[in-house]
């Protein structure tokens, strides 16, 4: 089985929406790492030197290749990424090799096959 790591930088207004529609798209669970900054094509707003920027949450999925594209447009779909300017990104790649994961791949080795 091979597996593709999705990396999600999200308003954290919409972390918990966003990993319920994954879940739905087939994704087993996640890692979330909170308080997370960043800039685009416009530097970030401030006042009197605090940002007036939301905080971003990063999350990380580990996913089953034939899932990744799946649950990467329903991410980018949920957190409205396409629809407005600033409002997060989303990318897949990769991954050589997993440990840890043998409790889900039962679980993922049947998703699979009723989504193929």
């Amino acid at each position: 089985m091979r597996f593709k790591l999705i990396i999600a930088l999200i308003d954290d207004d919409k972390t918990t929406e966003v990993m319920k529609a994954a879940r739905l798209a087939g994704a087993t669970g996640a890692t979330v790492i909170g308080n997370a900054r960043g800039e685009g094509i416009h530097p970030a707003k401030t006042f009197f030197g605090l940002s007036l920027e939301s905080q971003r949450d990063v999350v990380l999925l580990l996913v089953e290749q034939h899932l990744s594209r799946k649950i990467l447009e329903t991410i980018c779909n949920c957190a409205a990424f396409d629809s407005s300017s600033g409002s997060g990104i989303a990318f897949q790649i990769d991954v050589e090799d997993a440990v840890g994961i043998n409790h889900q791949i039962e679980t993922l080795t049947k998703l699979v096959e009723e989504k193929l």
